[in-house]
Formats: C-alpha cells, sequence, structure tokens
C-alpha cells in the first residue's frame, strides 16, 4: 500500500504529460459530470426538449439546484443578452464538446468587467467556437483588439465566425492557431506587448495554467485581469482525488493563492472560475 502511494504520483505526472491522455480526460469527464446537463446550454424556453434528448448540452454549473439556476439564467442572464451571442450560445449546443463552452452567467460575468476595467486589448486562450470570444469583443471598443490562440480553429470556423462577421466585430480578433505556449512566448518576446494587455482569458489544457500564468503576467498590464476557468474541475478537486486533472488544478489553485503578485479570488461560478487582478 505505501509502495503504490508512493509510485502513483508520478504516474499521474507522466499521464498529464500525454496530450492524448488529457484530452480524454478533458472528454470523459465532460461527458460524465453529475452536475445539470441542459439549462446554460438551451435555457428555460428555449428548447428543453432538444435539451434533454442531448447528453452534449452541459450546464457548467456546481449550483445544484436547477430551477434556482435557471432563475439566475431567466431573470438577469438572457434578458441582457444580445441577439448575436444568443445565437452563437444555441448554435454551440449542438456541438458534441459542447461542455468545453464557457457559461452564459459566466460569459455575462466577463462582459460586466471589461466594461469596468475600461478594456481595449485582451488575450483569450481556448477559443473553441469562440462563445465566450464574442461576448469579449462584444465588450471591447471598436478599435480594440484580442489575440484568440487555439490548437485548432476548426468550431470557429464553422460555428463561430459566421455569427461573429455577422455581429461586426470579427475586426478585433487577431487569430493565432498552434499551441499557446510558443504563441505567448512570442508576445512576450516583443517588448512592445508588456504590460499591454487589460484582460486575459484561459480556458485550454489545466496543466499548463501555471505555464500560461507566468506569461500572462508579463503581457497584462499592472491593474489588469486574468481569469482563470474550470478551477474547481467539476468538484473534483474535493471529492475524486484520483481523478486525472484534479492533482493539477489543486496544485494551480494553491500557487494562485500564494502568488503576491495577484490579488485573487475563486468564484464557484460555471466549473469555478478564478479571477486574478495584477498588483505587481
Amino acid at each position: 500500500m505505501l509502495n503504490h502511494t508512493h509510485r502513483a504520483p508520478t504516474n499521474r505526472r507522466r499521464r498529464l504529460r500525454d496530450p492524448e491522455y488529457v484530452q480524454t480526460a478533458c472528454s470523459l469527464l465532460a461527458t460524465a459530470s453529475p452536475v445539470s446537463k441542459s439549462m446554460a446550454a438551451t435555457g428555460a424556453g428555449e428548447g428543453n426538449k432538444a435539451a434533454a434528448g442531448s447528453a452534449s448540452l452541459h450546464s457548467k454549473t456546481l449550483l445544484k439546484s436547477e430551477p434556482l439556476y435557471q432563475y439566475i439564467l431567466e431573470s438577469t442572464v438572457f434578458p441582457r443578452e444580445p441577439d448575436c451571442l444568443r445565437e452563437l450560445r444555441l448554435a454551440t449546443a449542438s456541438h458534441p464538446m459542447a461542455a468545453m463552452a464557457a457559461s452564459p452567467d459566466e460569459v455575462q460575468l466577463f462582459g460586466l468587467l471589461l466594461e469596468m476595467l475600461g478594456a481595449r486589448n485582451a488575450i483569450e486562450v481556448g477559443v473553441f467556437t469562440g462563445y465566450s470570444l464574442l461576448a469579449t469583443a462584444l465588450a471591447l471598443p471598436d478599435d480594440g483588439k484580442i489575440v484568440a490562440i487555439d490548437v485548432t480553429r476548426e468550431s470557429y470556423d464553422r460555428i463561430g465566425s459566421p455569427v461573429i462577421e455577422k455581429a461586426g466585430v470579427a475586426h478585433k480578433i487577431d487569430f493565432h492557431v498552434g499551441l499557446a505556449l510558443p504563441v505567448l512566448d512570442q508576445m512576450v518576446a516583443d517588448e512592445g506587448n508588456k504590460g499591454a494587455f487589460d484582460f486575459a482569458f484561459v480556458d485550454a489544457d489545466k496543466v499548463n495554467f501555471l505555464n500560461y500564468h507566468e506569461r500572462l503576467l508579463q503581457l497584462v498590464r499592472v491593474g489588469g485581469l486574468i481569469a482563470y476557468d474550470n478551477t474547481l474541475w467539476g468538484g473534483s478537486v474535493v471529492a475524486t482525488p484520483d481523478e486525472p486533472l484534479a492533482a493539477a488544478t489543486r496544485e494551480f489553485n494553491a500557487a494562485i493563492a500564494a502568488d503576491r503578485r495577484v490579488r485573487v479570488c475563486q468564484l464557484a461560478i460555471a466549473d469555478g472560475l478564478t479571477l486574478c487582478r495584477r498588483v505587481a
């Protein structure tokens, strides 16, 4: 028993360095999560019958009361949701991996935070269909810019891009296809990028969150905000210690809590959202 306990962390770290393993683990967790699976994607009165028959429509909330979450969406989120954002949310709900998208209440929060920051330049690591990307673009001024990074733009081109073009904000988006770390390293190498960004949102591979954090602290200005998604990882950080990405998420949370370069707040919104305001 003692030997098994000693070996397990090494094996887990080895698996977490395997991109195929990590992607499979993410997919399994998204489809097997015990939390509510429909309302955030379609919303009450917006196709619940269709949602009930689709396992891909997944409410990324740790809030256990479905009626209460439905109330939040219906009373505050959906009434203020721009038509283009609603269109992309519903289109994203048809994707087999719809659980990867940010939740509607999370996206609404981003819009408010961006306006409070007076943000002009942003970074998004992990794009998927571009649902949260559209929300960011809508909140930026007409001359604002977003550096969007993803290993593929397939879902973005097929689902998000037509809606974003129609919304008239595509000119704000600078899309980079590739692994995020090399792209961020290239950005850091350009002195003109240092401290040039007001906001960053990270919704990508969890094992690299700390690596992203170090780069983003150089790119986001003092007073700017960095948001990290999935920092409670479906509750697995406490409920299932053997879940493959729970250990990496706990390590990230502990490191951020101890990082005096940022003021930090972790929220139980969506699948866990951590906000870091750069102070040094």
